[in-house]
C-alpha cells in the first residue's frame, strides 16, 4: 500500500515537472541534485521509476523533502557521484 501511495505522489510530481519545464523530453523526469546551491539538473527516464535503486531514493527523497520541490523538479538527496553510480548500475 504504501508503495502505491508513493508511487501516485511521484506521478504527481512528475506532472508538475513536465508542466514546468517544457524542454522536458516525453518519456523523461527532471531531477535535481547536489548541494543545495549547487544543484544540477539532469534527466532521467521514466522506467527508472520501477528500478528497485531509484526507488529506495525516491523514499528517500520524500523522508527528506516530502512532495514539495520548489525546484519544479524532483530533488533527489544525493550527490553527483552517487547518482552517477546509481544511474550506471540502473543502465
Amino acid at each position: 500500500m504504501a508503495f502505491l501511495r508513493s508511487f501516485f505522489a511521484t506521478k504527481q510530481i512528475i506532472r508538475r515537472s513536465f508542466t514546468t519545464e517544457s524542454s522536458t523530453p516525453k518519456g523523461f523526469l527532471a531531477v535535481y541534485v547536489g548541494e543545495d546551491l549547487k544543484k544540477k539538473r539532469y534527466l532521467v527516464p521514466v522506467y527508472y521509476l520501477k528500478k528497485p535503486s531509484f526507488q529506495a531514493l525516491l523514499r528517500k527523497a520524500e523522508e527528506e523533502f516530502g512532495f514539495d520541490h520548489p525546484t519544479g523538479g524532483l530533488s533527489l538527496p544525493c550527490d553527483e557521484a552517487f547518482f552517477f553510480t546509481l544511474t550506471s548500475q540502473i543502465n
